[in-house]
């Protein structure tokens, strides 16, 4: 890239799938966009390994996500036709491999010529002049020993709009954006599930041992795996991996005889059951079947041996090498489970035979050793925006809800939080900070505008470290939403642009009438019958006690 190259438009940290949405919506605008990712890939969790999208309410979320899953759908059919399995099985395009996924949003911005994409590329500095980020440093991250002729390692890059899509928040931070990190207390919010917290997934209730104080504590991270079930695309462990101990896993034998290893309750599809692992070691994974032989795999984190929690710790605010050396232990101990599962002498041939069918499949991450390329950072930083969205905003009763007048998506995935402790003396049902809330009072809800726009930082979005509380965190946080989040952040770059004005001072109407054009589902109308009883409670925001800011004057 040369010095003539860096001035844009919009330029959006981070090839996540809300970032892509975002550079996708500006640059269809005809904005000159600059979209920078950190690894070779972009598409983050969606091309790494997690291969089902998490939606329970599909009509909910709509614009460039629809459009993703619509292509998805149609390469599926195209390779394998109408009546095979393998198209069955990506279920309208919201099931997919993660090269599918990377091929596809690789597809729909290179149909966007105003639309350049820089991976290998991390961010470095950034300049904020009288309270406005003008541009941002970065740096050439791709092979740091041999620089390529005639490139630039660090340049600098100004645009009117920078839209943060990292998972990380890290643009924000750079910026001086104020920011949340960990869990609030319960009486910060009076959430009932903030801060300290065990809570019995399938009874639904909190339990003794709760305290509700606030921590600096985030949800474990994993990868998400895609493990094929192909023998002659399987990329079979001939040994463990370094730094292996089955120490590590031995509480799982704790859970199969405690009977924590068994089936739910009730079944649902698209929650990873398989009714041949309950009662078995495998029950450490939650497999779904995605096409071509494959499986989307997380690992459970409901059972007490689940040894991510805490691991993460220092990951946020670390230098690169203190990420990578944490994302190296996660990677140890993801692949030592699967080897636990396939070869330990002590567990039962049988579990060990089911273990053996799923292996890291051979066409997948073919430069990175066949396993994810991108660590699942659940939570990280959280931007301190103009609204704080708090679990209130999404557990009301439907027909109690009042909407927002600056509503620009749907949010509508249970509150979900993985563990954030490891198992603890006395711990017997649940690990600490586990908000498996699936079955449970989260409802459709409406996200505004303000929770992208910090309260003092100008010329800066954030669709993705969005401003939440911890538990709202644990709802929104899914990559369609994100992606509906990014779809609004690029659309209201373009306007602030169009306007000659700060992001915070677009017109909500004409961006809604925008979204809305686009395909982007909105307001009370989308969530329950009573849609005029809604809208007539649809008020202005207002400052509120919770530190929450007006939108209007």
């Amino acid at each position: 890239m040369t010095a003539a190259d860096t001035q844009f438009d919009v330029v959006v940290v981070g090839g996540t799938p809300g970032g892509i949405a975002a550079a996708l919506s500006a640059g269809r605008a005809g904005r000159k966009v600059l979209l920078i990712e950190s690894h070779r890939h972009i598409g983050g969790m969606s091309a790494s390994g997690l291969g089902k999208s998490d939606v329970e309410k599909r009509h909910l979320i709509g614009g460039l996500f629809r459009e993703f899953t619509d292509r998805v759908r149609r390469r599926y059919l195209d390779r394998f036709g109408e009546r095979s399995p393998d198209f069955v099985l990506c279920r309208d395009g919201y099931y997919f491999e993660p090269s599918v996924a990377e091929a596809v949003f690789d597809e729909m911005l290179g149909d966007c010529a105003s639309v350049f994409v820089l991976t290998q590329h991390r961010l470095v500095r950034a300049d904020v002049r009288q309270n406005v980020l003008t541009r941002i440093e970065i740096e050439d991250c791709s092979d740091e020993s041999r620089p390529q002729a005639g490139s630039v390692r660090h340049f600098w890059c100004s645009a009117g709009v920078f839209i943060d899509a990292t998972y990380e928040g890290d643009l924000l931070a750079a910026a001086g954006a104020e920011f949340r990190l960990g869990r609030e207390s319960r009486d910060e919010f009076n959430e009932p599930h903030a801060g300290h917290i065990y809570f019995d997934y399938q009874a639904a209730k909190i339990l003794p041992g709760s305290t509700g104080e606030c921590d600096e504590l985030l949800p474990a991270y994993t990868y998400r795996l895609c493990l094929t079930t192909d023998p002659e695309n399987a990329y079979v462990l001939t040994e463990p991996p370094r730094g292996y101990d089955r120490g590590n896993y031995v509480a799982y034998f704790d859970d199969l005889a405690a009977g924590r290893l068994s089936g739910p309750k009730t079944m649902k599809p698209g929650r990873g059951y398989n009714p041949a692992h309950f009662d078995t070691m495998v029950r450490a994974l939650s497999v779904s079947e995605i096409p071509n032989h494959k499986t989307d795999v997380n690992i459970n984190p409901r059972p007490l041996g689940f040894p991510f929690p805490e691991e993460n710790v220092g990951y946020v605010n670390g230098d690169e090498a203190t990420r990578q050396g944490i994302c190296k232990r996660h990677r140890e101990l993801t692949l030592g489970l699967l080897w636990f599962l396939q070869n330990d002498d002590d567990i039962p041939s049988a579990h060990r035979d089911i273990a053996r069918q799923y292996h890291l499949p051979l066409d997948e991450f073919t430069d990175n050793g066949h396993f994810p390329f991108q660590l699942y950072v659940r939570e990280a930083r959280r931007l301190k925006g103009e609204y704080t969205l708090t679990e209130h905003d999404m557990t009301a009763k439907s027909d109690a809800r009042s909407g927002h007048a600056d509503t620009i998506a749907i949010g509508e995935f249970p509150i979900d939080s993985f563990p954030c402790r490891k198992r603890q003396p006395g711990d017997s049902l649940v690990l600490e900070g586990y908000l498996g809330m699936l079955d449970s009072v989260t409802q459709p809800y409406e996200i505004p505008y303000r929770i992208m726009i910090p309260q003092s930082i100008d010329g800066l979005i954030v669709p993705v470290a969005a401003s939440t509380t911890h538990v709202a965190y644990s709802s929104i946080r899914m990559e369609p939403t994100w992606m509906a989040l990014g779809q609004a952040a690029g659309t209201a770059a373009n306007l602030a642009l169009a306007d000659r004005m700060q992001p915070r001072s677009v017109s909500v109407d004409s961006l809604r009438r925008k979204l809305v054009a686009d395909g982007q589902v909105l307001g009370a109308e989308s969530l329950n019958p009573n849609a005029a009883a809604v809208a007539r409670t649809r008020k202005t925001p207002q400052t509120s006690r919770d530190g929450n800011r007006e939108l209007y004057k």
